[in-house]
């Protein structure tokens, strides 16, 4: 009797793990960064490219060293391009969708201190899925050069999550 109440504990935390980890695999970042700042500069941008197992929304994101964190859009409204925030950015089943400089991004405001290029920054990405479930992936992203733009698909480390 012993044995098989263990037996069926390891089997509950063996599906446990296995759910978990299928979890974590719903969503794949690759190459994040983040656009350095000069000193007194408030605000900055996050870069990445999602791509999710099944259809979900990225609905927010937060880092401990940023007091405000938002996920925004560039877009054109007649000839001005004008940015905002988003409440949420779908991630369509299989499809890389590349948050880049001029369209949407993270972005970072109330900075109280320069990010300074080769650093790196720490970002909680939240998505939901259609049922509503959240599932929490947490990114190091690097700190480029002011002019730097993303690496080359070579060149990107890839996040798995």
């Amino acid at each position: 009797m012993m044995t098989q109440n263990k037996t069926r504990l390891a089997l509950l935390a063996l599906a446990a793990s296995l759910c978990s980890l299928a979890a974590q695999a719903q969503v794949q970042v690759q190459d994040a960064w983040v656009r350095a700042t000069v000193a007194q500069q408030k605000a900055t941008g996050a870069f990445m490219k999602l791509t999710a197992a099944s259809d979900l929304r990225l609905v927010s994101a937060s880092s401990p060293a940023v007091p405000m964190v938002e996920v925004h859009e560039m877009a054109m409204e007649g000839s001005v391009m004008k940015m905002r925030q988003i409440q949420a950015l779908d991630l369509p089943a299989g499809k890389t969708v590349e948050l880049k400089p001029g369209g949407y991004h993270v972005m970072l405001m109330g900075l109280t201190q320069a990010m300074t290029s080769g650093s790196k920054l720490p970002l909680s990405l939240v998505f939901e899925d259609k049922a509503g479930k959240r599932q929490t992936v947490e990114v190091s992203a690097e700190v480029r050069a002011i002019n730097a733009a993303a690496k080359k698909p070579e060149q990107a480390a890839e996040h798995k999550h």
